[in-house]
């Protein structure tokens, strides 16, 4: 049996239930159907009802975030949250090359400009190190305000993103924050239940954004999070992603150019349905994670694994192939055969969209491009 029939057979073996076996898709076992039939009985379908909030508090107890704000998605929550902490036009932002394109877009849409740095082996996340060097090699510090010398422009925040669910070293990425007067976001997306050094992703930062997107472990259909501690940044994220509109019984007075952005209550249900079982939802995912490991060290293939100090959520199981022909042979071998995997994404700073920004070399971040592949991760029920 050839190596690539071998993968496909046992990830089969594992997903039984499932023909084709996807990447991730939700799975639905709890109150889901009985909480969207009550949203509905309520008429309150939109954000206005007690589901947002629940969700939201609900989100709270598992971040141990101060504050939560439900909105429609990943992007949009790390958009309006960039505004609420200053991003001006023409302020940079650093982040890692190897993200998904919507941690870029997001900086674009609130008028920022996106500079790419590497990532590490261990955590396939922000690398401390390139972050480091970068700063030290292209900036100055002048009255607390981290300047790029080559742009003349402000660098204002640093966003790192826990890829797949393994935290980034974030310690160590606030401290240099602090070094160099720069705010700490992270796109925390595909990282809820994960711990670095026991507190949970999105909270280590000014603010955290999470996600609920159809393929994470859990789904509103679309629909993120802002968590953070500070409550002026929660409250003006709220106000501003609910029309600019000031609270009344009936008047309708908006002093802002406000965004309709809030998460809708049938989004909401769900989410907070999946919420009740959400360590079931870990174990099964942790388990997942083990039996690959197993299966993949007994013919000497390398997993990716959670990093030092940390408890991943193992949102998706990853592989590593010798090469770009290895990983491309197993790519089309694998969805021929009705086995969903995907490569890494394209680099950031390789697309059109972001090919004029500045990017630091990438050598562990191209690694992942030419060899690493995702294999199915869904919840096995």
């Amino acid at each position: 049996m050839t190596l690539n029939k071998t993968i496909v057979t046992y990830i089969k073996k594992i997903y039984p239930a499932q023909n084709p076996v996807l990447l991730h898709c939700p799975e639905f076992l709890g109150n889901e159907k009985k909480y969207l039939a009550e949203c509905i009985d309520t008429k309150y379908v939109s954000y206005v009802g007690h589901f947002v909030a629940d969700m939201e508090n609900k989100i709270k107890e598992i971040t141990g975030a101060e504050y939560a704000v439900a909105i429609v998605n990943g992007t949009a929550a790390l958009h309006i949250l960039l505004l609420v902490v200053g991003i001006k036009p023409g302020d940079e932002i650093i982040t890692q090359s190897l993200s998904f394109a919507a941690t870029a877009a997001a900086i674009v849409h609130a008028g920022g400009t996106p500079v790419f740095v590497d990532v590490e082996r261990e955590t396939l996340g922000m690398s401390p190190e390139s972050l480091k060097t970068f700063l030290l090699e292209n900036t100055e510090i002048k009255d607390c305000v981290c300047i790029n010398k080559k742009t003349g422009s402000q660098i204002k925040a640093v966003i790192p993103m826990h890829t797949f669910g393994h935290p980034v070293r974030i310690d160590e990425i606030q401290k240099i924050c602090d070094e160099y007067c720069l705010l700490l976001i992270e796109d925390a997306a595909e990282s809820l239940g994960s711990f670095y050094q026991g507190k949970h992703t999105g909270t280590f930062g000014k603010a955290g954004i999470l996600s609920f997107n159809g393929n994470k472990l859990v789904t509103t259909g679309g629909g993120g999070m802002l968590i953070t501690d500070d409550e002026v940044i929660a409250n003006r994220v709220r106000y501003l992603s609910t029309t600019a509109k000031r609270p009344h019984r009936w008047e309708f007075y908006h002093d802002e150019v406000g965004y309709n952005l809030r998460m809708p209550s049938v989004n909401a249900a769900i989410g907070l349905a999946q919420l009740e079982y959400f360590d079931r939802i870990l174990a099964n995912k942790k388990e997942t994670a083990i039996l690959y490991q197993q299966f993949f060290d007994s013919i000497s293939i390398k997993s990716v694994i959670e990093p030092d100090n940390s408890k991943s959520n193992y949102w998706l199981n990853a592989i590593l192939f010798e090469d770009r022909q290895q990983r491309d042979e197993f790519l089309e071998y694998s969805n021929d055969n009705d086995v969903q995997t995907r490569p890494a994404w394209n680099l950031l700073h390789t697309l059109p969209p972001y090919q004029h920004c500045l990017h630091t070399d990438t050598p562990n971040a191209e690694y992942f491009v030419d060899c690493l592949v995702n294999i199915p991760s869904s919840v096995r029920v």
